[in-house]
């Protein structure tokens, strides 16, 4: 069975992509078959596909055959969707029954919270459909979550009932890692161990049971 995760939030510069590329790039480390599928028009996240060394954890496009629709390879384990911006409407309807989990990358701005107050309603409404309690929740992207900015998102959310999993910092460690097609977790463990350490809360809400993102 496919384990299929949306990231999505209709604001462009949100951190969608980097999201994406490194939850893939996890599942792939586990050895995992990932597809990584990129909706949004920028295709951010094929950009990266293609920069990523054959030598490296595989990680799959769709497959494409002419004639017919895009779809994951076969023997895909997870899919992973990186959505395009200003995705709302009965698009994101469409792509919200066809996946397991949301993941929604938000920075704490007044602006970023408006701007996604609408699309949280949506998710929400799918979410009371399907009777979830698991469907979505809410990454903090370059952000120290000590700070008051993190707290005001986390009063935000908590109106609507839509946790806060983890918190991303602000470093160029990801930059510097999607120039190469890589994730932080086919960096070096020197390099990279306290931002693995920040995406555990983020893998055990999504049903990662073990610990080893921190022990390659």
């Amino acid at each position: 069975m496919v384990q299929s995760i949306l990231v999505a939030n209709p604001k462009g510069g949100s951190g969608k992509s980097t999201l994406a590329t490194n939850l893939a790039g996890f599942y792939a480390s586990t050895g995992r078959q990932v597809m990584l599928g990129d909706v949004d028009r920028q295709q951010s996240s094929l950009s990266w596909l293609s920069s990523r060394a054959h030598e490296l954890p595989t990680i799959q496009g769709w497959e494409v055959t002419a004639g017919e629709p895009a779809r994951p390879p076969r023997g895909t384990q997870i899919m992973v969707l990186d959505s395009a911006a200003g995705l709302h409407g009965k698009k994101l309807t469409a792509l919200l029954r066809r996946v397991d989990r949301v993941l929604v990358p938000i920075q704490p701005s007044p602006f970023d919270m408006w701007a996604t107050e609408d699309f949280f309603q949506q998710i929400l409404a799918e979410k009371a459909l399907r009777k979830s309690r698991v469907f979505m929740g809410v990454v903090g992207m370059r952000v120290d979550p000590r700070t008051r900015s993190a707290r005001d998102l986390e009063h935000f959310l908590s109106g609507h009932d839509i946790p806060v999993l983890g918190w991303l910092r602000d470093t160029q460690l990801y930059v510097q890692a999607a120039a190469e097609g890589l994730s932080v977790f086919d960096l070096p463990m020197g390099r990279s161990a306290r931002d693995r350490e920040a995406w555990a809360p983020i893998l055990q809400w999504l049903g990662q049971q073990d610990d080893d993102w921190c022990d390659k």
